[in-house]
């Protein structure tokens, strides 16, 4: 698909959605209206994530060099900045609709794990007065190395849809972070070892959810050696959709000095490959995760 057909395919999806939520009840009740309708800078947001720029300063100048006809009313990249963090419940709404059409919040496959969302080097850790208080020390086990930051955990689809996602500080046992982002699903739930609690899996058997994760090497498995393969096979699509947050998304070098700006970012990335995926799924209906083929 050609840039100029993503960018309107993704205007006319957020724009339909904004006029549903506001045909009652406005987004704003004073004020000045902006320059930049709502549409246009969660287009902007949105589309730019997806093209790897990260953060909003790369996102603002891409448009106004290349896009400018289409956006006359760009303005400042300070209100630009603004706008767009102060729609994030907004765009996570949006989130929420996208998967709920794609069918993602009632399938009966679900897979988690966590990465690290580290926030300096971590030769500057101790001199980071960023996220003072939140922050801490972890470990990343894939990388075999500490960090000073948080810990990112998601929960996707059998699909590759992200259900649900949570930052914690990085000492934080993501068994404990675990039932903030199970959001109702029920069926089945692939993890790592790092899941292993016997009591976590009764209390996620009494919600409908059956916790499957691979056992330790000294540990007996009762289970069917083929069943065993099959959950560390499926459960690697979930490292899929973690290296695309990473690589394109760009979910480990984000700018921010709060909580709140943390939080938005993570929202509109979020956001921006649930979209991709539901406007990939009727391209490629085979493989809709595939997103670098997504534009061309």
């Amino acid at each position: 698909m050609p840039i100029d057909e993503f960018i309107i395919h993704v205007f006319c999806l957020v724009d339909d959605f904004i006029k549903e939520e506001t045909s009652s009840t406005p987004l704003r009740k004073r004020g000045f209206s902006s320059h930049l309708t709502d549409s246009e800078v969660i287009t902007m947001r949105l589309v730019g994530e997806y093209l790897g720029f990260g953060d909003e300063k790369p996102i603002w100048e891409y448009f106004k060099r290349h896009w400018l006809e289409w956006f006359p009313k760009l303005g400042c990249r300070t209100t630009f900045t603004r706008q767009s963090a102060n729609l994030w419940f907004v765009t996570q709404k949006l989130q929420k609709q996208l998967l709920q059409k794609l069918d993602a919040d009632i399938d009966d496959l679900h897979m988690c794990d966590g990465f690290p969302i580290p926030i300096c080097h971590f030769k500057r850790a101790g001199f980071c007065r960023k996220f003072k208080g939140d922050a801490s020390y972890g470990y990343c086990a894939s990388k075999e190395e500490t960090y000073y930051g948080f810990k990112g955990n998601i929960i996707i689809s059998g699909l590759g849809v992200i259900t649900g996602i949570t930052a914690t500080a990085a000492n934080v046992d993501e068994r404990d972070s675990l039932c903030e982002i199970i959001d109702n699903i029920k069926g089945l739930l692939l993890g790592d070892k790092g899941l292993m609690r016997p009591s976590l899996k009764e209390d996620l058997h009494k919600e409908g959810v059956n916790l499957q994760t691979p056992l330790r090497n000294n540990m007996k498995d009762e289970r069917d050696p083929k069943i065993v393969k099959d959950i560390i096979g499926i459960r690697r699509l979930v490292e899929t959709v973690i290296g695309q947050l990473t690589d394109r998304y760009k979910i480990q070098k984000m700018k921010a000095r709060d909580l709140w700006h943390l939080t938005h970012r993570i929202i509109q990335k979020v956001t921006s490959h649930t979209m991709a995926i539901f406007i990939n799924k009727y391209i490629n209906p085979d493989n809709p995760l595939q997103l670098e083929k997504l534009v061309c």
